[in-house]
């Protein structure tokens, strides 16, 4: 069998090229503290970014290179959304500055025109007045007061100028780190499915029964169907005996990480656009997006079910069923005992292109219609299908339209 090409990792001259030019980028005005905080805020999502590009290398000669690589996947998409989040910002920040010199033309081209004719005056004539020296007195004490406003004026508009170029020359490297983090990501997540393609260390764990695991898809209609036959089958799979599964699953409740890095489209019981409700979580994500086990569990069954691509089936504890469904591959194979934070799978879908994807990105933001996969995460305790939103911790969910 012809070994799979292992991508290239970004040569690391280019790293330091974006991590001196965002350590160099110039920094906004001090005068303005909400500004310099979007600008920061970018910067340290980009460098955040250049940290997880760097770890790729330590990924692949890492000892268990599949544990490195998720580690580092995750890495990726963290930085990512945070630095797409940083320029989304940022672009909004420079779009307000140019909306403000727009609606202030007027006043400024008025301002500016008064500085410059009193700058062309010579010095003797501003003494000098038409009216004799009491009104030249006068004339300069007006002048003497509004010097101090024109020069604060003038301030303003020099601050705003720096800001805006400062932001210009942060974006345009943020836009590059973007482009680079995305390429890193791809070759990441081809190294990852490399990798678990070519462990030999564990043998094939297969059902004791595949014909009857046939029968028993060929006889369901529903998941919930699907999930109570499996539960109640005699043979199915024993709960990790190593103590790593069944201690402590129920006092994580409310406390789970979600599987993916997503957006919440529907709680359980929120009807769909086709008014159909299901029990459990609907999430948006992205196109290859990473799906990792939430708990130490049991793989009780991997594969495609109904209209649903790829399904998983773990069991964190004695009588509980995690479903994930929606997965475009699914790494584990029935038996497995997968470890929390364990890669299971990979969403579906083709990438957006280096280009679209930082321009998308940076000016709408993580909205639902850039995430275009939905991933159906359902828990059932007993048969029985509950809420997962008291289990899982929403808290950092991020919410469509923000």
């Amino acid at each position: 069998m012809t070994r799979a090409r292992r991508p290239s990792l970004l040569p690391a001259a280019l790293t330091l090229t974006l991590a001196l030019g965002l350590a160099l980028a110039p920094a906004p005005p001090a005068g303005a503290e909400q500004p310099s905080q979007t600008a920061e805020s970018a910067r340290i999502a980009a460098l955040s970014l250049l940290d997880a590009i760097d770890g790729m290398a330590e990924a692949e000669r890492a000892r268990d290179r599949i544990a490195a690589l998720t580690e580092t996947i995750r890495a990726h998409e963290a930085g990512l959304s945070a630095l797409r989040a940083g320029l989304r910002d940022v672009s909004l920040r420079e779009t307000a500055i140019r909306r403000q010199f727009v609606q202030e033309s007027a006043a400024l081209s008025r301002v500016l025109g008064a500085m410059m004719a009193i700058e062309s005056i010579d010095p003797p004539a501003l003494m000098m007045h038409p009216e004799g020296p009491l009104a030249a007195a006068r004339a300069g004490m007006m002048l003497a007061d509004l010097a101090p406003a024109m020069q604060a004026e003038a301030d303003r508009i020099g601050a705003m100028l720096a800001e805006l170029e400062s932001l210009q020359a942060l974006q345009s490297t943020a836009l590059d780190t973007l482009n680079a983090g995305l390429e890193s990501l791809q070759g990441a997540r081809i190294a990852l499915s490399q990798a678990v393609a070519d462990r030999r260390d564990l043998p094939a764990n297969l059902s004791a029964d595949e014909e009857r695991m046939l029968a028993l898809l060929a006889s369901v209609e529903t998941l919930e169907a699907f999930a109570l036959a499996l539960d109640d089958r005699a043979d199915r799979g024993a709960a990790p005996d190593d103590g790593q599964a069944a201690p402590g699953f129920t006092d994580a409740r409310g406390a789970l990480p979600l599987p993916v890095r997503g957006q919440l489209l529907r709680a359980a019981g929120e009807a769909d656009a086709a008014g159909i409700a299901r029990p459990g979580l609907t999430l948006a994500t992205e196109p290859g997006a990473l799906v990792q086990a939430p708990w130490a569990a049991t793989v009780r069954y991997r594969g495609p079910l109904l209209d649903y691509e790829n399904v998983i089936l773990i069991e964190p504890a004695p009588g509980y069923l995690m479903v994930a469904a929606g997965l475009g591959s699914v790494f584990p194979r029935v038996g497995d005992v997968v470890a929390a934070g364990a890669a299971l799978g990979m969403m579906p879908g083709a990438v957006t292109g280096e280009a679209e994807f930082a321009t998308q990105f940076a000016t709408q933001g993580d909205s639902p219609v850039n995430r275009s996969e939905t991933l159906y995460l359902e828990l059932r305790e007993g048969g029985q299908a509950i809420d997962p939103g008291a289990w899982f911790d929403l808290t950092g969910t991020e919410q469509p339209g923000r």
